[in-house]
């Protein structure tokens, strides 16, 4: 009995330290979810929603080319920003765990998180100057005979400004995982005869495997619902999903059409995410 008793005040104390998590998730994130559930249902009718039960903005958006043509081009253009991201960002991670000391790699840290500490619109704005026609990367090109090359409003200002967004964190994500890592099973590996290139592939990834699926999963979700690199250095064209709701919102004050689009997004992210994890998390047949 006493230990009944012992066990349900363990129970409500922890219920008390994870009430605040529940009531927040309730407030701001499922609240919110189910009204943009039920906005998608809605109808607007001389520019002001009525409250029904209609399809007619799911068909409606489902049965244009352009949606489709936004989530394909969006999907991709997050895909490939996650591809990207994780090649260029292993390598520095895989030094910073390996090749340098603990005092180096705490600095490096703390330098990857200073581009935090600005805006990110106010570091998408300062690629202007970099990649504009007459800005400094054409500037150089031009002194030995090239360009000048159209860099801002195309897919890659976008993917730069991806970059931007996604890099720093991804680096810290990856050393903090290839950080963890016991050296004395790299030291076994090398010892059995596996070179470096077999011993990243057979040891470090898969014991890493987590860290770097999380952080792959990070720059996709950053990447897959980003708004301001596609519009200020993409040019919005073609439009992301991101841009679409704006301009869905726009005409006509259709706010049910873009919460279908915002729908769509976060199950494509909740599927991704999914997937991402049940990956990460999947032992080895053995």
């Amino acid at each position: 009995m006493s230990q009944l008793i012992k066990k349900r005040r363990i129970d409500s104390y922890a219920l008390a330290w994870r009430l605040p998590i529940i009531v927040w998730q309730l407030l701001f994130f499922v609240g919110p979810l189910l009204f943009l559930i039920a906005m998608s249902f809605f109808l607007v009718k001389n520019y002001r929603m009525v409250e029904t039960f209609d399809l007619a903005n799911w068909a409606r958006m489902f049965s244009k080319d352009y949606f489709w043509s936004s989530y394909l081009y969006t999907f991709g253009m997050a895909s490939l920003a996650t591809v990207v991201a994780t090649l260029i960002a292993f390598p520095a991670s895989y030094a910073l765990a390996f090749k340098v000391s603990d005092n180096v790699r705490r600095w490096a840290v703390f330098f990857l998180i200073v581009p935090f500490f600005t805006s990110y619109l106010v570091r998408t704005f300062s690629w202007y100057v970099i990649l504009a026609e007459s800005g400094i990367v054409n500037s150089i090109l031009g002194n030995v005979g090239l360009g000048p090359f159209k860099m801002l409003n195309t897919p890659f200002g976008t993917m730069v400004g991806f970059m931007t967004l996604v890099l720093p964190l991804l680096v810290i994500l990856q050393t903090l995982s290839l950080s963890q890592i016991d050296k004395n099973l790299i030291e076994a590996a090398h010892n059995l005869g596996c070179g470096r290139i077999r011993t990243i592939y057979a040891v470090i990834i898969p014991l890493a495997k987590i860290g770097l699926v999380v952080g792959a999963l990070f720059c996709f979700i950053l990447s897959f619902g980003d708004f301001v690199s596609p519009y200020y250095l993409g040019g919005s064209s073609p439009p992301t999903l991101s841009i679409l709701i704006i301009d869905t919102t726009k005409s006509g004050q259709q706010w049910p059409r873009a919460a279908v689009v915002a729908i769509c997004m976060m199950t494509t992210l909740f599927v991704m995410a999914f997937l991402a994890i049940r990956f990460a998390y999947r032992k080895p047949a053995s």
